[in-house]
């Protein structure tokens, strides 16, 4: 089964990151870099990406035929999504060990839960295409 592990970041989580040394910035990549090699040496590793700031969002729709772009970002909401990892593996179960190595689920700082969250959600399979 496919678990999308979605990581949401805010303001002030961004502020966060900012304050911190190039030390302490090295550190916290160095553990993304370990749970990225995990996940590749395990199989389990489909995609992983980091998202540009929402204020570089477009948002597309089409009225009449004619497409429509705007700036964003679009949601009023605390959090955004940062980025998020696409991973195969047999159990929610297992999703949920993969996502509690994600820093931001951590419950100390510098990344308290209010500056950052993790949600984990099934991918659906719809089995569409060759």
């Amino acid at each position: 089964m496919k678990y999308a592990i979605l990581i949401y970041h805010n303001p002030a989580s961004r502020q966060v990151w900012e304050r911190l040394s190039d030390a302490e910035r090295t550190e916290g990549l160095g553990v993304y870099a370990a749970l990225n090699e995990d996940l590749v040496a395990s199989g389990e590793l489909i995609v992983t990406e980091a998202l540009a700031d929402p204020t570089q969002a477009k948002r597309v729709s089409v009225h009449e035929g004619q497409a429509i772009t705007t700036d964003g970002p679009f949601a009023e909401v605390k959090e955004h999504l940062a980025g998020f990892y696409l991973i195969e593996c047999d159990s929610m179960e297992r999703a949920l060990e993969v996502a509690a190595r994600v820093p931001e689920a951590a419950l100390r700082p510098p990344l308290a839960p209010e500056h950052g969250l993790i949600e984990v959600r099934p991918v659906m399979d719809y089995n569409i295409g060759p």
